[in-house]
This record gives structure tokens, sequence and C-alpha cells, in this order.
């Protein structure tokens, strides 16, 4: 028997639930909840926790509005997939491109925080080089974990996750009886203007959650899909809500700063120094497990399908034989993580505010159109629905939430930065054009291949 062309490969089944589970959880950006929640509770003061709340919540919406097509339609390529059924191959192309793009800036800007939270450790070292150098270090480790293989990669992540929670969980049950009330009045004391401005950088700290649904080409059961979509989401919100209003409760809103997690100044006050470490592990851990399955593990599987249905260049589809996973579109997406941590080391504002900014922009666009395919999926083919062994209760309350979440995101990201849409609409434009000029599509052999791995 002749062997098999690594082009011919596809991506094995081997994730179980908790590996899913872990996925979403894992997922949720790390730098958003650890460093730059600091800012948001500047932003909103002691109401950053109903704005971060709503801002999970959306999220959550969005998840069990995805659940069907999920479960219905489990690819690697997820919303791309999706959304080129019920809209045509550009949408398609679009809704998993702008996901995967998103993922490879919050590689370099989660990346960079990975850096400098690991300098709390050593803060002998000197220069401003350091946070680069451990930036690079571990996203090569992570790079190669997710090249060896998704299982190891999965298993990896499902254990840095549970260490995560069982440390945010201990903070939150320990640290209650040591708030102080009087720390959350005024509850808005920036009135609702900074009630709105805090919603996006809540919506980032929970962005990400929805990588799982990439995980559906190869998860052992597609049905384990839509409950990891949910019970992920639900896990971070109770888990993240409860841990802000403890901190909220041991640190006054205008004592915040946003130099070192506020998290471990907290936990330094209630446990001492032993209780800074451990926090600051767990920073690290929550933003190691965004880069590990996150950038590396969604982005380079977006790529792959991609590539595989002609939307982009053909080494992006290859398998590596013996581990079985897209070991060139992992590259890639390492090698533009790394070029982004050098980018920000030199010029933060562009990492951290612009493009940052555009991976809002670019995860709102994603979002939109695959929640347009869930209703289209729900409009024309109830037939198929009916089948599925997992059904989105209390329709269509939860597409209406989640374009409901999504528009108050973008009112609060966009309504004061229009150059940001405007820039937003250039590249994507720019994006457009290449693909029309390019004009590449599959040929019968690969499209019947496509078929067989869906």
């Amino acid at each position: 028997m002749s062997k098999p062309n690594a082009l011919e490969l596809s991506v094995e089944r081997k994730l179980g639930y908790w590996q899913i589970w872990a996925l979403g959880v894992g997922a949720v950006i790390g730098d958003g909840v650890f460093l730059l929640m600091g800012q948001g509770i500047a932003t909103a003061g002691p109401g950053a926790i109903l704005a971060y709340l709503v801002a999970g919540l959306s999220q959550l919406f969005l998840m069990v509005a995805l659940g069907e097509l999920a479960v219905g339609m489990p690819n690697a390529g997820a919303m791309s997939l999706w959304v080129e059924r019920f809209m045509g191959k550009w949408w398609g192309f679009l809704a998993g491109f702008t996901f995967a793009a998103g993922w490879v800036i919050a590689g370099g800007s989660v990346g960079l925080a990975l850096g400098q939270i690991t300098m709390w450790f050593f803060p002998q070292l000197e220069g401003g080089f350091w946070p680069v150098l451990f930036a690079i270090f571990f996203l090569s480790v992570f790079a190669v974990l997710n090249i060896l293989g998704t299982e190891i990669a999965a298993k990896t992540q499902l254990y840095l996750v549970l260490i995560m929670t069982g440390v945010m969980a201990l903070f939150s049950l320990i640290g209650l009886k040591e708030i102080n009330p009087s720390h959350f009045t005024p509850f808005l004391p920036n009135g609702m203007e900074g009630f709105w401005a805090a919603i996006p950088l809540g919506t980032y700290a929970y962005l990400g959650a929805v990588t799982l649904a990439t995980a559906g080409g190869e998860c052992k059961d597609p049905k384990d899909l839509p409950k990891a979509l949910v019970w992920s989401s639900i896990t971070f919100l109770v888990l993240y809500t409860l841990a802000q209003a403890v901190l909220q409760g041991l640190i006054p809103w205008d004592k915040m700063t946003m130099d070192s997690s506020p998290f471990t100044a907290a936990s330094e006050m209630v446990f001492g120094f032993a209780g800074a470490f451990i926090m600051n592990m767990t920073a690290w851990i929550a933003a190691a497990t965004c880069i590990l399955m996150g950038t590396l593990y969604s982005a380079s599987r977006i790529f792959y399908a991609q590539a595989r249905k002609g939307f982009l260049p053909s080494f992006f589809g290859y398998i590596h034989p013996k581990t079985g996973t897209p070991v060139y579109g992992i590259l890639a997406v390492w090698a533009c993580s790394v070029g982004l941590v050098i980018l920000g080391s030199i010029n933060p504002d562009l990492l951290y505010v612009e493009l940052s900014t555009q991976l809002v922009l670019a995860w709102m666009v994603s979002w939109t159109l695959a929640l347009i395919a869930a209703v289209l999926y729900r409009k024309h083919h109830m037939q198929e629905i009916r089948q599925l062994p997992w059904k989105q209760p209390l329709y269509p309350l939860f597409p209406i939430l989640g374009f409901i979440g999504i528009g108050i995101v973008c009112y609060g990201t966009f309504v004061g930065s229009p150059m940001t849409l405007v820039r937003g609409a250039i590249w994507m434009g720019i994006l457009y054009v290449l693909f029309k000029v390019s004009g590449k599509s599959k040929s019968p052999g690969a499209a019947s291949h496509e078929q067989t791995t869906v």
C-alpha cells in the first residue's frame, strides 16, 4: 500500500469533553483578566463588576447560539465552513480569517504580557529585552507542544486550567472574609459613560472562548462541543465575576495599578509573599493557556481548513504524517506572534491599542457572520436540526441576545474612535481584493476529500 501524501491526511479525532472544556476556559484572554482588569476598574469603578458580567454573558449567549452549528457541522474551520455554506465563499473566508487574524494579534499581545509576568519572578533582571526573550521562549515551547500532537497540547492545557481555576476559586472563597464593603461605593464614580467604556475591556478579557468551536474536527464526540461551549462559559463567568468582586473588596478602585496584576497585589495583602507568588503563577498560566490552545491551536486550524478549500496557500493544509498536526500552519502562526512581540516591545501602543482594537473588530465581524449563519441554519434546515443530539433552547432568544451583545461592544469600542472602523474597513477591503484576484477554488478531488473529513 502506498504511503499517503501529507496533503491528503486530515486532523485526528482525539479530544474528549474535558479537554474541549479546558480549551474554552483556557482560551479566555489571559492578560485581559490578570493585567488589564485594573484598567477596567479604573474606568468604571466598582461598576466594572457589572460591566464585565455583561461582557461575559454576551459570550455565553453567543456560545449557546452557535451550539447547533458546532454539533451539526463539526470542523476545524468552524465559522469559516458554517458561513460559507449559507452565505458564500467570500463571507466564509472572511469569517474564518478574521477570527484567526484576531488570535494571531493576541499571540503578540498575550505573548509579551507573558514575558512581563515572568519578569515578576526575576526582579534582578534588568533591560527591556528580557520580557521579549521570555515571550519568544515560551511561544516556542507551546508551538512545539502543538506540533507534537493535539492530544499532548490539550492534556497540558487541561492540567494548567485545572490549576488556574482551583487557585482562583480559593482566592475568592478565602478572600471573601477580608473584603471591605465601603470599597464598593460609589458604585459608578465615573457615571454611565465609564460603565459603557468598561464593557469592551470586559469583552477583551473574555474573548477567545469561542475558540473551542474549531475543535470540531478533532473531538471524539461532536455532541461534546455544545456542552463544552456552555459549561466553559459558565465556568469562567462565575469564577472571574466572584474573583473580581473579592478583588474590589480588598483594594479600593482608585488605588488600582496597571503596572502588575491587581490579583497579585490583592493576594499579597491577604496571604503575603507566598500568595502573591501563587497568584502571579496563575496569571502566567492564564496567559500560557491562551497562547497554547488559543493562538497556536485555533488560528492554525482555521488556516488549515481554508488552505484545504484553496483560499490560502496549500502549505497551511499540510498535516504531519506522524503527529497529525498542521505543522506549517503552527510555525507560521508562531512566526507572526514572535514578530508582533518584537513590534510590541518597540511600540507598545501600536500592539496594545491599535492592533488590539482591530482584534476586537475582527472578532465582531467573525461572530456576527457566524450568528447570521446560525439563524439561516434554523431557517432553512430545520429537518436537519431536529436530528441533532443537541438543540439550543428558547430559540431565537440567544441569537437575539448575541446580536445585542455585539452591538453593545461595538458601541463602547468604536463610537469614540471612528478611525478604527475606517482602518478596519481598509484592510478588509484589501483582503477582499486579494481574495478576488487570487481566484483560487478547490479542485474536485480536494473537495471530495474535504467532505470526508468534516
